[in-house]
């Protein structure tokens, strides 16, 4: 946690050096970032800066923390919205996610590359830190579904609807232009369709046919 000093800071100060964090962190990962160019940029001095925080590892956890707390935060207040059909709901949660993606690039490389990190000990500690929290919105995801017409329980369910729509997500997203971003509604038409096709074949492993009931 950063120390009181940060807190006392006035927002606009706060906010710039949080958005050079996220700006480093994200382009360099934890390992190339440089708190010399996060000082540089944000216009204060380094011994500043470890007044508000004990070291890079905090630094870097705080900001990852709070760009998690976003997202999550965002994608639940929707969640209750959903359908209640198991792909359905589903695709739209994929689709809600893959917009906030969109529309907040240097958030989503931010959060992506913290799990492929070339430190061990660090990248233990991010899993450590996150996992439960991505698989909660998996459980939110099942919570109203009618569990029996599944073939697997709860937390196999969600294990997989997780590693399918991370893969999904991170493959659709490498083949995006960058001019393309531009055009968020095109973009997110084209996810959930190519989605869609793929839900469907991933229904059949994951649902008991009703010739089985």
């Amino acid at each position: 946690m950063p120390t009181n000093m940060f807190f006392e800071l006035n927002d606009e100060k706060r906010n710039k050096i949080t958005e050079i964090c996220i700006a480093e962190f994200s382009q360099y990962g934890y390992t190339n970032s440089s708190t010399n160019r996060i000082t540089q940029n944000a216009g204060i001095s380094k011994g500043s800066l470890f007044k508000y925080f004990q070291n890079k590892e905090e630094l870097y956890f705080y900001i990852l923390d709070m760009v998690t707390m976003e997202l999550i935060a965002d994608l639940k207040a929707d969640v209750a919205t959903l359908p209640l059909d198991l792909f359905e709901r589903t695709i739209q949660y994929s689709e809600l996610e893959f917009v906030w993606y969109i529309k907040h690039p240097e958030k989503f490389k931010l959060i992506t590359t913290a799990f492929s990190q070339t430190d061990d000990k660090l990248r233990q500690k991010i899993e450590n830190r996150y996992s439960l929290q991505g698989q909660d919105i998996f459980y939110e995801i099942l919570a109203d579904i009618d569990t029996t017409t599944l073939k697997w329980d709860k937390q196999k369910t969600a294990d997989i609807l997780k590693w399918f729509l991370l893969g999904f997500k991170e493959d659709f997203i490498s083949h995006i232009q960058p001019e393309s971003f531009s055009n968020i509604e095109l973009i997110r038409h084209e996810y959930v369709k190519s989605l869609t096709s793929y839900m469907t074949i991933l229904k059949s492993g994951l649902m008991i046919e009703e010739s089985e009931g």
